[in-house]
C-alpha cells in the first residue's frame, strides 16, 4: 500500500507539534502508511508533552539536540529541517515511500543551516532535478495553478503574457491529467474587473488572455474563459471545473482562504513526486504553547494520501 513521509518541518516552530496531532485528530485515509521523518527523541518528547500517541512509524533522522531554543530560527533546526526533506527524497527514490507530506520550514533558519534555497519548492525541485514546476492551491474541489508567486502586483500584471498563458495551461494540462488520473478541464481567471467586460476595463483579456486559451483550445485542450475573477475560484470550488489559472499570487490566495481557511494545500506541480504541505508558516509566536491548529496539516495529509492511491506507482528518477 502507499506509504506517505511526512518531513516535521522547523523543530522551533509548530511543525512537530501539527504532524503529531494531525496524526491523531484525523483518520486521512484507509489503505496508506504513514512515516514520519525527523529526529524521533524529539518527537517523542513533544508526544509525551502533548499527551497523544506518537502515531505512526519514525525515520529517526537523530539530527536535533537534546535542548534546543523554540520560537528562533536557528542554524541547528534549521539544518535538521533540511536534513529531513533531503531524506524524504531519498526514502522516495528507493521506493519506500510514495509521496512527501511537509510541515512548514523557516527559509532564515535553513539559511542559516547552510542551505541557499528560497523554500521547499526550490529545494524539492533541485533534490529531483526539476526544472519546470509551478505552486498550486487545493481547496476542496478547487484546485487553481498561478501564473506569478512572490512577485509586486504591478510586476504580476505585466507577466500576464499569451506566450507564457499557453505554457502555463499546457502544463496544467498534463500536470492535473497526471495527478488526477483522468482528463480534465481548466478555467482561465480574467485579470481586470468582470474579465474586463469586452474591453470596458482593460485590455489584457483582449490582447494577452483570450488568444492564448484560443491556442490552448485549437490543440485539443479543454480551457475556457477568462471568467471574472469574483465568481470563478467559487464555481471552481463547487466542481465546474478541474482547475482554474490563476493570474498572480492574490487572486488564488485570496479565494483558497476564504473558501477553506485552514485547510487549504499547498501542491507542488511538476515534481515527479507527491508533494503536499500546509498553506501557513512555522508561527513561531505560538510554538511551544500546544496550541497550534493541526487542520491545513490534516488536509495535506489526506490529499496526499488520496493522490497516491490514484496514482500510486510514480515515476523514479
Amino acid at each position: 500500500m502507499p506509504v506517505i513521509g511526512i518531513t516535521i518541518g522547523d523543530a522551533a516552530g509548530i511543525g512537530p507539534e501539527i504532524t503529531l496531532k494531525a496524526l491523531h485528530e484525523s483518520a486521512f485515509g484507509e489503505g496508506c502508511d504513514v512515516l514520519m521523518i525527523g529526529d524521533e527523541n524529539h518527537l517523542r518528547k513533544l508526544s509525551e508533552r502533548l499527551r497523544i500517541d506518537v502515531g505512526a512509524d519514525i525515520h529517526d533522522m537523530r539530527n536535533l539536540p537534546k535542548d534546543f531554543e523554540i520560537g528562533i530560527d536557528a542554524a541547528v533546526t534549521g539544518k535538521a529541517a533540511a536534513e529531513n526533506i533531503e531524506t524524504a527524497v531519498d526514502l522516495w527514490r528507493d521506493g519506500k515511500i510514495d509521496a512527501i507530506c511537509t510541515a512548514p520550514i523557516s527559509k532564515k533558519a535553513i539559511h542559516l543551516g547552510g542551505y541557499e534555497y528560497p523554500g521547499h519548492t526550490e529545494f524539492l525541485a533541485e533534490l529531483t532535478g526539476t526544472k519546470d514546476f509551478r505552486m498550486s492551491f487545493f481547496a476542496g474541489e478547487l484546485r487553481t495553478v498561478l501564473l506569478s508567486t512572490h512577485v509586486s502586483l504591478a510586476d504580476a500584471i505585466l507577466l500576464v503574457k499569451k506566450d507564457a498563458l499557453v505554457e502555463l495551461i499546457r502544463f496544467t494540462s498534463r500536470e492535473m491529467k497526471k495527478l488526477l488520473n483522468r482528463s480534465v478541464s481548466i478555467a482561465v481567471a480574467g485579470l481586470n474587473p468582470h474579465a474586463s467586460e469586452d474591453g470596458m476595463f482593460g485590455s489584457e483579456e483582449r490582447e494577452e488572455i483570450m488568444p492564448a486559451i484560443k491556442a490552448c483550445r485549437q490543440q485539443g485542450i479543454d480551457v475556457s474563459g477568462p471568467y471574472s475573477p469574483d465568481t470563478i475560484f467559487l464555481r471552481g470550488y463547487r466542481g465546474d471545473f478541474d482547475a482554474v489559472i490563476a493570474l498572480y499570487h492574490d487572486q488564488a490566495t485570496v479565494a483558497v482562504k476564504s473558501l477553506s481557511f485552514g485547510s487549504g494545500v499547498n501542491v507542488t506541480l511538476g515534481l515527479p513526486l507527491i508533494r503536499t504541505s500546509v498553506d501557513h508558516g512555522t508561527a513561531y509566536d505560538i510554538a511551544g504553547k500546544g496550541v497550534a491548529d493541526a487542520s491545513s496539516m490534516a488536509s495535506a495529509l489526506k490529499l496526499a494520501a488520496a493522490l497516491a492511491q490514484l496514482s500510486p506507482q510514480r515515476a523514479k528518477i
